[in-house]
């Protein structure tokens, strides 16, 4: 493998890719972009104006046979790089696609190469998953998109849809039983407040349910920055509904509504780390 230090940069309209540093700036402020998605942009970089086969880049890039849905992961890795230069499919400016055929970097490329690194490829790019784990992301008590595993993307896709059924149900089963839950809730002062806050909230969060999981369901685009807004609201009504095994203590015991309610605390956070994995298109 190359001296880090020696790799090359290349610059292309007001950005700079860095692969000694796994980083890409614009006028000299830094843009976030992950570690694959970063590779293949290297790997077009290095050869501006030819076309890359996707089976080209999938096999330098998951040559260990670890991801198995390297259709999606090469989809999400270009259209990642994308948004992080604000180009389009549509109308592009820096990378090209060439239907049934592979990807293009049609703007003009300047590489600064030291004399010494004339042994690099862009596939060694593997040095800014370390450089990021270094120090380049600032850790925080929620994980960030490198930090999370690698997984299949029908799998996390699953299991996101399947979160969102399940809340559905507790809506459902609520809005169903409004009677034994009034029953429920009469030795309370603000009872008649929390009953109509049940209904209210079950309401609006059955439809946005639906709309995440049709959106999702249908691999709608934007998804992932779209529920990350969303996230911190969502959040709030997570953690509210997740005392609603409380309303079920005519029907189980007190232990385990405890042990559904700190399941369904985590649930907010799982979602999330769900849609960082790739349940959603970028």
């Amino acid at each position: 493998m190359s001296d880090p230090a020696l790799l090359p940069r290349y610059r292309f309209g007001v950005f700079e890719a860095d692969a000694s540093t796994g980083e890409l700036r614009k006028q000299g402020t830094r843009i976030k972009l992950n570690a694959q998605p970063f590779q293949v942009l290297l790997m077009l970089l290095d050869r501006p104006g030819e076309i890359l086969t996707r089976e080209e880049i999938s096999q330098s890039i998951w040559s260990d046979g670890t991801f198995v849905d390297f259709e999606h992961g090469l989809n999400s890795a270009v259209n990642r790089i994308r948004e992080a230069l604000g180009d389009s499919a549509s109308n592009p400016r820096f990378v090209e696609t060439l239907a049934r055929r592979g990807y293009r970097f049609i703007a003009p490329v300047q590489r600064t190469e030291p004399a010494a690194a004339e042994n690099y490829r862009p596939q060694e790019a593997s040095i800014v998953i370390a450089a990021e784990a270094n120090g380049a992301i600032t850790p925080s008590l929620l994980p960030t998109a490198e930090e999370l595993p690698e997984a299949p993307h029908k799998a996390v896709w699953a299991t996101f849809l399947l979160l969102q059924l399940m809340y559905v149900g507790f809506y459902l089963g609520a809005l169903a039983n409004l009677r034994e839950i009034e029953d429920l809730l009469s030795p309370f002062t603000a009872a008649e407040a929390i009953f109509y806050v049940l209904i209210g909230t079950a309401a609006i969060l059955i439809a946005v349910r639906a709309y995440l999981i049709s959106a999702i369901a249908l691999r709608a685009a934007h998804m992932r920055g779209r529920f990350l807004k969303m996230w911190p609201f969502l959040l709030i009504a997570d953690v509210l509904w997740a005392l609603s095994p409380l309303l079920l203590l005519h029907h189980i015991n007190l232990g385990l509504a405890l042990a559904a309610i700190a399941l369904l605390v985590y649930s907010p956070f799982a979602q999330r780390s769900l849609i960082l994995m790739g349940a959603a298109r970028s």
